[in-house]
């Protein structure tokens, strides 16, 4: 039988990362590809105490329906660590807890976007993100990002000639897969073009609370005195990603919107979970717990950069980020993407291409995303001595 697809489904195309996850059963595979936090990072004997302290005092709660906006006392804990944290909380907003911080990505896309309005990205960027616009039938429009940022006079005149953009999607803080962090002006400068022109940012920090160098910046949403900044967060990289919990904090009448949608979806996020992180973080040491990976991403960071710094060539260049988990290494002209990754591919290392990052699907960038929050200290060096000796090879044939 053939079979005929929904217009806003027929033209995505599988994650390449989650593809990419099927050839790691490998256990010779070195992979930088994933997004994933430490196996290190998990507070393991903590949520098991907690885990059986709910079975056993709290299980009918645990188990039952509960309410689409979240879990009430979790969504009061999150309220009061953005304010603490971000200084995010002005009066009119609302927060929703989520399955996952991708989820509320969708659901802001889903309540503010018709089919073909245009979605304004930082080129490159997040691919759930992409995929999630494109689901709601939004068209991705990028904004190449520099090594602070993007460029708030190319986003005024993108805005200029695209009437129909509705969102300004950035991942200011480590930006995935880029490794960059928007500077204060043009956070400043961003906010003020979106708020004189009525255009809401969707600001997605799911890497803010693991900056491991400098001093940390006021987010988006901490600047917003009109309503305009949509603030998306996770505890994918906290906690544990395998929760499938994030937040999001926002304008009252569109975060209602977004209850809805959500109501069509799945009801509502994994209740025992949100108990079971509403425990952690009134019953254990959060702030303590959150150290010790940025500790631990510290020292992992700083690894990969010093060996690439030793082996790669010169005419190879790649992000040193202050946090989160990821380096955007851009390959000279001379060198093919795709060959690379290949090639790397067949030497044991797994890589992300670029392209997969661009809002333009049939795209191409020379350039790699490299992960260093999952692989062990030995596989960093080794998958590094590789990636650097397979550069080499394919510059020396040119």
């Amino acid at each position: 039988m053939e079979y005929y697809f929904s217009d806003k489904l027929g033209k995505l195309k599988p994650s390449a990362i989650r593809e990419i996850f099927k050839s790691l059963s490998d256990p010779s595979i070195i992979s930088f590809a994933a997004g994933n936090p430490s196996p290190l990072s998990f507070p393991i004997s903590d949520m098991a105490q907690i885990s059986a302290d709910i079975f056993a005092n709290a299980p009918v709660e645990a188990l039952q329906y509960s309410v689409t906006e979240g879990y009430p006392p979790l969504r009061g804990a999150v309220e009061a660590r953005m304010r603490e944290r971000f200084s995010i909380g002005r009066e009119g907003d609302m927060t929703i807890i989520t399955s996952g911080g991708q989820q509320g990505i969708e659901l802001a896309c889903k309540a503010l976007c018709n089919e073909g309005d245009v979605v304004i990205c930082e080129e490159p960027s997040f691919i759930g993100a992409l995929n999630a616009f494109r689901s709601c039938g939004a068209k991705t429009v990028g904004l190449p990002i520099e090594g602070d940022g993007i460029d708030p006079n190319k986003l005024e005149a993108l805005l200029e000639r695209t009437p129909k953009a509705k969102l300004v999607y950035l991942i200011p803080t480590f930006q995935n897969p880029g490794g960059t962090t928007m500077g204060l002006e043009k956070r400043k400068a961003v906010y003020e073009i979106c708020r004189r022109r009525g255009i809401i940012i969707l600001e997605d920090n799911p890497y803010g609370e693991l900056r491991f160098e400098g001093e940390d910046l006021p987010t988006l949403k901490s600047m917003d005195t009109e309503g305009i900044v949509l603030y998306s967060s996770s505890f994918s990289k906290i906690l544990s990603a395998g929760i499938r919990l994030g937040y999001l904090c926002g304008p009252e009448p569109v975060v209602q919107k977004m209850v809805v949608a959500k109501q069509s979806e799945d009801v509502h996020s994994n209740i025992f979970f949100q108990m079971l992180t509403y425990r952690y973080m009134t019953e254990r040491d959060l702030d303590a717990h959150i150290s010790g990976i940025k500790k631990l991403y510290r020292e992992k960071c700083a690894l990969m950069l010093d060996t690439l710094d030793r082996n790669m060539p010169n005419s190879v260049t790649y992000s040193r980020p202050q946090g989160g988990l990821f380096i955007w290494m851009t390959l000279p002209d001379s060198i093919d993407m795709i060959t690379y990754v290949r090639a790397a591919l067949e030497q044991g290392v797994a890589v992300v291409p670029g392209n997969t990052f661009l809002c333009d699907t049939e795209g191409t960038i020379n350039a790699v995303r490299l992960n260093y929050s999952t692989p062990s200290d030995e596989d960093i060096v080794r998958g590094c001595e590789i990636l650097a000796k397979v550069a080499r090879d394919m510059l020396e044939t040119k």
